[in-house]
């Protein structure tokens, strides 16, 4: 297990004075660190799978509020949402979109970081980085892009490990080929789903002994697709 990794913290902020600040406490203490200046730029570096998004709601680009709802289509991540709206139904209405937390400006960037902190041990607590379903007939590994099928390493690519991730940490439940395409490629890929089929059926070729018989992927015509392997007991 690489315990090495830094945790990976997305600052989504247009003011620059208050990026430098929180970018500067975070970083000291050891998390690496990547800020958008506008929601486009936040929905390109979600892809690059952040373990908390720090998100301001005035963006030039979009609300706060929308990019949040856009982020929840396809991903759990910690969402703590830092603004100057202070109102309480601000904030019950950010909280009911998603947010797992909401500073309000001014704010003690020690009080941010021990948030930041909490809300990653919390989900680290579930998070996993090793997938293994069919009594261990499939294996993933998160942190070494490593997919095992009966014992022999399979060459994915990106795009199909992605795809392969993306439907088995949603075990059972269909995800859209847009929602495939959001978590794969980002936001910003339009009319990219219709490619999604090609790479789903070059993906099958490589994990299926029959594909009219899946074994882990299964067609949801019309909708999209389901990952349905049974998921082993650690």
């Amino acid at each position: 297990m690489d315990t090495g990794r830094k945790e990976f913290i997305l600052i989504v902020e247009d003011e620059k004075k208050i990026s430098d600040i929180v970018r500067a406490y975070l970083d000291k203490e050891g998390f690496r660190i990547r800020v958008a200046e506008n929601g486009s730029a936040a929905l390109r570096l979600l892809k690059e799978n952040p373990d908390l998004i720090i998100l301001d709601l005035m963006l030039p680009d979009m609300a706060g509020e929308e990019l949040c709802s856009l982020i929840r289509e396809s991903s759990e991540v910690p969402i703590i949402m830092l603004t100057a709206k202070s109102g309480e139904e601000d904030r019950v209405r950010g909280l009911g979109i998603g947010a797992d937390d909401y500073v309000v400006k001014p704010f003690s960037p020690k009080e941010l970081v021990a948030r930041v902190k909490a809300h990653l041990r919390r989900a680290g607590k579930t998070k996993k980085t090793h997938l293994s379903y069919n009594k261990g007939r499939l294996t993933v590994n998160l942190d070494r892009h490593e997919v095992v099928l009966g014992g022999k390493s399979l060459q994915l690519t990106l795009t199909e490990f992605r795809i392969l991730t993306s439907l088995a940490e949603n075990n059972g439940r269909i995800l859209s080929r847009n929602q495939i395409v959001n978590i794969v490629q980002g936001f910003d890929f339009e009319g990219y789903d219709r490619t999604i089929d090609a790479h789903v059926k070059n993906l099958r070729h490589k994990v299926e002994k029959d594909s009219k018989s899946p074994e882990f992927i299964q067609t949801v015509y019309g909708v999209g697709y389901k990952f349905i392997g049974i998921p082993d007991e650690e």
